[in-house]
């Protein structure tokens, strides 16, 4: 089948293109779609099948969990088992934004995006339309739209040209940022920096208040 490809501008959210893209991953399709850092590959979270084909898509380690966004943080904490106070100041200051926490997954998720410590990583995005698009299928996978351990997707046509052929739709939005989230570890304490992207880990430091 031959890929959609729908342009959108930065702030649109056409929701006759969001119903048609929902139909897409309701059905276990992936889809290619811009976030407020990079484009992006996703399913709906909780189809394993969707997530399987993304692993497959990337060529990406199954020891190597895909992240997730949500529309809003109650979207985000219903993937949880806790919710540490480091999780909710993290929430309160950064989302929607550029900010990915770890934190213990509920029982009952599929396997293949909880990691082997039980973990999952989540974030809502200042992305219009992604956000949308939690809010009406759902959780997503969000992982960059490119092929495991090659330079992330930063514009629509990168992303194309990696992974294009196994999406049934593509959602061009222009460029994205050029740096990925930050990533911070919210299952221990003080909480720990996995990665340092969008967000300095010195702005964590001070929403949490330790040194």
């Amino acid at each position: 089948m031959q890929p959609a490809i729908v342009k959108i501008a930065s702030d649109d959210v056409d929701m006759r293109i969001v119903a048609r893209a929902v139909s897409f991953l309701r059905e276990g399709e992936l889809l290619i779609y811009p976030t407020d850092t990079l484009y992006a590959l996703g399913g709906m979270a909780l189809d394993s099948g969707a997530v399987r084909r993304v692993f497959e898509t990337k060529r990406r380690p199954a020891s190597k969990p895909l992240p997730l966004i949500a529309f809003d943080a109650a979207q985000a904490r219903s993937l949880c088992d806790a919710w540490p106070n480091a999780a909710r100041e993290l929430s309160r200051r950064f989302w929607p934004g550029p900010m990915t926490i770890v934190l213990i997954a509920r029982n009952g998720l599929p396997p293949e995006i909880v990691g082997r410590n039980g973990t999952i990583a989540v974030r809502v995005p200042a992305a219009d339309f992604a956000r949308r698009l939690c809010r009406e299928a759902g959780p997503l996978v969000s992982t960059s739209a490119n092929q495991s351990g090659a330079s992330p997707a930063v514009s629509f046509e990168a992303a194309w040209r990696a992974v294009g052929e196994h999406a049934a739709m593509a959602i061009d939005g222009g460029s994205a940022a050029s740096r990925p989230s930050t990533i911070v570890d919210a299952t221990c304490e003080p909480p720990r920096l996995i990665r340092e992207g969008t967000i300095a880990w010195r702005s964590v430091k001070d929403v949490l208040d330790f040194r």
